[in-house]
C-alpha cells in the first residue's frame, strides 16, 4: 500500500486499483478550510486522471466524525470579498469528488453534516455504521447548503422528502437516513471503512473501461426523458463495445479465465 499526501488535509492511499481518499483533519472534525477544499479538488484532478485507479473510495481519519461540513470558525474572520474569494475553492472541492470519473464510495461514521453530507452525497454509494448522523442544517446558520446538496438530495430522496430535510435542518441518525435512501448500505460498528473497501474491491475487479462508461451513463441520463436517456446510453454503450476490455472480456468469458483488463 501506498500513500502520496496532498496539502497537510488530505491523503490518498493505494490500494491496487482503489484509492482511497482520506480527510484527515482530525483537530477539526475535518472541518473544510480553504487549504483543506484545495487539497481535496487537487487530490481529485490527480484521481481523475489516474487509469489505475477504478474505484474511490472518501473515508475519513477521525473516530468520530466523517465531516462536520464548512470550517464555521475559519468563515467568521471572514469579510464579504473574502467569502466571494473563497467560493470557487469550495466548489472545486465538492464538484471534484462528484466529477471523478470511476465509481466512487463513501464510508461514514459520525458527523456527516453539511458539507461533510454533501461529499457523502456527491459519490456514488454511501457505506455507513450505525454511529453516522447525517443532515444538511445550512438554513440553521443563515446559508443553504451550496455543495451540491439542493441538487443530490433530491435525486435520492425525492423533492419533498429533500426540502422537508433541508428546510427543518434536522439530523438524522444512521437508522432513519438508511431507512429514508440517504444511506446505501448500513454495516457493523466500526466497519464502514473496511466495508466500502471491499465493497470497492468487489466493483474493481470489473472492466474500468466499463465501470466509466456505466458511470457517465448513469450520470448523464439522470432526469432525461427514456428517449434521450436511451441515446445517452446508446453512446455510452459505443464508447466501449469496441474497446480493448470488452475484447478482453468476451475472450475470457468463453475460456472460462479471469479477465486481464487492459483499460483501455
Amino acid at each position: 500500500m501506498s500513500e502520496e499526501r496532498y496539502g497537510e488535509f488530505v491523503l490518498v492511499r493505494r490500494h491496487g486499483h482503489v484509492a482511497e481518499l482520506v480527510l484527515d483533519r482530525p483537530k477539526a472534525m475535518n472541518a473544510v478550510s480553504t487549504e483543506m477544499a484545495r487539497s481535496l479538488a487537487g487530490a481529485c484532478t490527480a484521481l481523475a486522471a489516474d487509469r489505475e485507479a477504478r474505484v474511490v473510495v472518501l473515508t475519513s481519519s477521525h473516530e468520530r466524525a466523517f465531516c462536520v461540513g464548512a470550517d464555521l470558525k475559519e468563515r467568521n474572520s471572514f469579510s464579504d470579498a473574502d467569502l466571494v474569494k473563497q467560493r470557487p475553492v469550495a466548489r472545486g472541492a465538492y464538484t471534484g469528488v462528484l466529477e471523478l470519473p470511476m465509481p466512487t464510495i463513501a464510508a461514514v461514521h459520525g458527523f456527516a453534516l453539511g458539507g461533510g453530507f454533501e461529499l457523502a452525497l456527491s459519490c456514488d454509494l454511501i457505506v455507513a455504521d450505525p454511529t453516522a448522523v447525517v443532515g444538511l442544517p445550512e438554513v440553521s446558520v443563515g446559508v443553504i447548503p451550496g455543495g451540491g446538496g439542493t441538487q443530490l438530495l433530491p435525486r435520492r430522496v425525492g423533492a419533498a422528502r429533500a426540502a422537508e430535510l433541508i428546510f427543518t435542518a434536522r439530523r438524522l441518525d444512521a437508522a432513519e437516513a438508511a431507512g429514508l435512501g440517504l444511506v446505501d448500505q448500513l454495516v457493523e460498528e466500526g466497519r464502514d471503512r473496511e466495508e466500502a473497501l471491499a465493497l470497492a474491491a468487489r466493483i474493481a475487479g470489473n472492466s474500468p473501461v466499463g465501470l466509466r462508461a456505466a458511470k457517465r451513463a448513469l450520470r448523464l441520463g439522470h432526469g432525461l426523458d427514456l428517449r434521450a436517456g436511451l441515446e445517452v446510453e446508446d453512446a455510452a454503450w459505443r464508447s466501449v463495445a469496441f474497446s480493448g476490455d470488452r475484447a478482453e472480456g468476451v475472450a475470457a468469458f468463453n475460456e472460462k479465465r479471469k479477465p486481464e483488463w487492459p483499460g483501455e
